[in-house]
């Protein structure tokens, strides 16, 4: 059985986002603010992946290949945003969030549900901007009406 393709690449995106962000705790590089914001481009790579694939398909529908591109992002959004749910209770819970939000941009004291539904927000967002950014890259491939 294969994996629709937006499955797959959602997979490879939640993947990339999980390794990067393993890595940065690793080698102690995770309070740096611009180096988390790097995690849109395995996004990008993931919905680029998707729109490539669909257009050597042949499918040259701009709305059928948006909609495929925004259920990929999606897709490896919420995989993130689970993993990071399951990572942060496994790490300490609030307590763990607590040493997030000092260097994000969260004020207070937010809990895992709340740090989780914010960058839920946040990466759905970024979801759209990536997708319309890279439907207007791949513009001249679809047929005209």
């Amino acid at each position: 059985m294969k994996l629709p393709k937006e499955l797959y690449n959602g997979i490879l995106i939640f993947l990339g986002i999980g390794v990067y962000f393993l890595l940065m705790n690793l080698l102690g590089l995770a309070h740096i603010l611009y180096l988390r914001a790097l995690n849109v481009a395995f996004i990008v790579y993931g919905v680029n992946r998707t729109i490539k694939m669909n257009l050597a398909e042949g499918e040259n529908n701009a709305v059928s290949n948006a909609i495929s591109a925004m259920i990929t992002s999606v897709i490896g959004v919420c995989l993130s945003i689970l993993g990071l749910l399951i990572y942060s209770y496994a790490k300490g819970g609030d307590a763990y969030v607590k040493t997030l939000s000092s260097t994000f941009m969260f004020g207070g004291n937010p809990s895992v549900p709340t740090y989780c539904i914010c960058l839920l927000f946040e990466g759905i967002a970024s979801s759209v901007v990536v997708t319309m950014l890279l439907m207007l890259y791949w513009n001249n491939k679809y047929a005209a009406d």
